[in-house]
């Protein structure tokens, strides 16, 4: 495992330097997008109204105060399940370029196709740290279509050391959930197998 300090935008020589279980804090443009910017970008064909390109995309559904000035502070910003997007995710970086996700949870093999067609990464950031997320923010620079309402609505951060971000899905086509799945399965089966031997069942 290694870790990361990236700046957005990050390059592909950036992401070429990430395996799945390295670490990245990171600094730059974050932007919020969930189901509905998705299926907006994939489904209906719009453009995205935000600049992605070599930059990260979160998917969550933030806490956001507005105050008298006109101007956004984020309360809170957890991660929302990855999976959701995952019939999306894949036609989505290769609309917008971004090339980091941030969620919660691993994603499946169509994501994983896709970062790897991209050159991007999925990453995990801790859930039940929507707190902790927002004090990562420096600043909301700005806010699109946000007739979609709060959670679905595109927020632009300005991060600072956000993070820890774990490598999930790395622009190799390796996945750690999927990984640690067949991994657990093969101790889980060997277990299994010893139990069988000790226990007696009564019939």
């Amino acid at each position: 495992m290694s870790i990361y300090h990236l700046t957005t935008p990050v390059s592909d020589e950036d992401i070429a330097k990430l395996h799945i279980g390295d670490v990245i804090y990171l600094t730059g443009d974050i932007t919020t997008g969930r189901d509905d910017v998705h299926h907006r970008v994939v489904i209906q064909g719009r453009e995205c109204p935000v600049d992605l390109k070599g930059k990260a995309v979160f998917h969550a559904g933030p806490i956001m105060k507005k105050l008298e000035d006109g101007s956004y502070t984020c309360v809170a910003v957890g991660p929302t399940t990855s999976m959701r997007m995952e019939k999306a995710e894949a036609e989505f970086l290769e609309a917008t370029g971004v090339k980091i996700i941030i969620g919660k949870g691993g994603m499946g093999p169509k994501t994983t196709a896709g970062c790897k067609a991209s050159k991007a990464v999925h990453t995990i950031f801790p859930g039940g740290c929507a707190v902790v997320a927002a004090e990562c923010i420096e600043k909301v620079k700005g806010v699109e279509w946000l007739d979609l309402g709060m959670p679905e609505a595109m927020w632009q951060f300005q991060g600072k050391e956000f993070g820890p971000l774990i490598v999930s899905i790395d622009s190799y086509g390796e996945n750690l959930i999927d990984n640690n799945k067949i991994a657990f399965n093969e101790k889980k089966e060997a277990i299994v197998e010893e139990l069988y031997k000790k226990v007696q069942f009564m019939h």
